[in-house]
């Protein structure tokens, strides 16, 4: 697709094939690939604000996972080699897997919310909510620096449980591009006539 803003490598993953998550991308290189998209199918594309992403994660649990109060290597890409929650212990994740290999999608269909890659999100980082939006859109500060961290959501194969719980959430330099941060995208619909 034609560029829109910046380059982007089309080889950047380490863990390669056509079902793994990408990694090694930037904030800013995702969202060059969501304005990419947005042109070539006309349709808009972005990534989720962190409230959606949490919303998306949970699918209408309360629990710490999608899939109950605690987490299994069987289940989950992740760095077993710690517990969760006297989870079990398995073994350390040496990269990611293709998407859905576990088998376990949340209500809403989604594979691998929990570990595999981190997630970018749209949000600047902020301490607490104190001051968040209430609508579910992203809280971007317009009057900070460029470089201002992002939300990263998930956890990753590389992480431990504790960072694939729902309501995690870290921060991380938009610049920064490794082999456990990828990013998942939102199609938005059109909105129905009321």
């Amino acid at each position: 697709m034609p560029k829109e803003s910046i380059d982007l490598n089309p080889d950047s993953a380490v863990f390669k094939s056509d079902n793994r998550p990408v990694e090694r991308v930037s904030w800013y290189e995702a969202m060059e690939f969501c304005a990419r998209l947005s042109t070539y199918t006309g349709r808009q594309y972005r990534l989720p604000s962190e409230a959606e992403w949490e919303y998306a994660c949970r699918a209408n649990t309360t629990t710490p996972f999608h899939f109950g109060d605690t987490i299994a290597p069987e289940i989950a890409n992740y760095n077993g080699s710690s517990a969760y929650a006297h989870g079990p212990i398995g073994e350390r994740s040496r990269g990611t897997t293709p998407v859905g290999q576990y088998g376990v999608a949340n209500e809403f269909g989604l594979a691998n919310m929990h570990g595999n890659v981190w997630e970018w999100c749209l949000d600047h980082w902020h301490s607490n909510y104190e001051g968040a939006p209430t609508d579910g859109n992203a809280w971007v500060d317009e009057d900070a620096e460029e470089n201002k961290s992002r939300i990263r959501r998930g956890g990753s194969w590389d992480y431990n449980p504790g960072n694939c719980r729902s309501a995690y959430r870290y921060y991380c330099d938009p610049r920064e591009s490794n082999d456990f941060i990828g990013f998942r995208v939102v199609c938005i619909a059109p909105r129905a006539l009321e």
